[in-house]
């Protein structure tokens, strides 16, 4: 696919602007938390905005398919795949945190043409396309230079993420070479790599839903995402995610994490 149509685009826009509201009128409010299979929360709020964007969807493209976090899948092996997370961040939301945000992706034969990041507290939105130049609320978002590791400020959300290990030993090879390293933020650290506010965004235990939207974010923006080892990252994956604003960091991060 060469260029994603602007009519998808907008469609996912007014994804997120069903799901801001709903995500809004929960947030600090008294909420049910739940604890799925896997002991990661979910709160009615999740299950709200998810509902709605499918209803949407159901209506605008009823011939594509739908992966999301909360309500599972249809479709999924139709040319055109929707990937949903309607709040990345539940930790950071059901504490009264606002750096959760709306993921919402489109692949085109399992690899990520359409990507978008909706904060609904901070009011920022990045949106991202094959074809088209990353935004960050409808202005030009771009990533910035930045030569080596070592000058490199990087993102994640939590060393918990790491499996003791080989991934937690990578995650302190690319950490201890770094600038420095600020922890928290969700998908919200890589609209900022997208911006050029950071350089290195690295997580793992990752699920297509967390991060199918950001590829066109980050690419659309002049960086590179990919998995540990460098590879393309689709529906299928190993869940580890490595966005840097300027390539030449993201083949020292490479690096450092295949000695593992």
């Amino acid at each position: 696919m060469q260029t994603v149509p602007s009519d998808l685009i907008d469609l996912a826009k007014r994804a997120a602007h069903l799901s801001r509201p709903i995500l809004r009128r929960h947030f600090r409010a008294k909420l049910n938390v739940i604890r799925k299979g896997d002991e990661s929360p979910v709160t009615s709020a999740d299950r709200e905005a998810e509902a709605a964007i499918r209803n949407l969807l159901a209506r605008e493209v009823p011939d594509h398919g739908i992966i999301g976090e909360e309500h599972g899948s249809e479709r999924k092996d139709a040319d055109y795949v929707w990937v949903l997370d309607p709040l990345d961040g539940t930790r950071a939301f059901v504490v009264g945190k606002p750096t959760f945000g709306t993921l919402i992706a489109l692949a085109h034969k399992g690899r990520p043409v359409l990507g978008l990041i909706d904060m609904p507290l901070l009011g920022e939105q990045w949106v991202g396309a094959a074809g088209h130049a990353t935004t960050w609320n409808g202005e030009p978002a771009r990533t910035r230079a930045c030569a080596r590791l070592a000058d490199a400020w990087i993102n994640t959300t939590s060393p918990e993420m790491f499996r003791p290990g080989r991934q937690a030993d990578g995650f302190e090879r690319v950490r201890a070479a770094s600038a420095g390293c600020n922890y928290g933020g969700d998908c919200y650290g890589y609209g900022l790599v997208a911006s050029g506010c950071l350089d290195l965004t690295i997580e793992a235990s990752m699920q297509s839903y967390d991060f199918m939207a950001l590829v066109p974010v980050v690419e659309g923006a002049g960086g590179r995402i990919t998995d540990w080892a460098g590879d393309p990252l689709g529906l299928a994956g190993d869940g580890t995610v490595l966005a840097a604003g300027d390539a030449r960091v993201h083949a020292e991060a490479v690096a450092l994490l295949a000695q593992g």
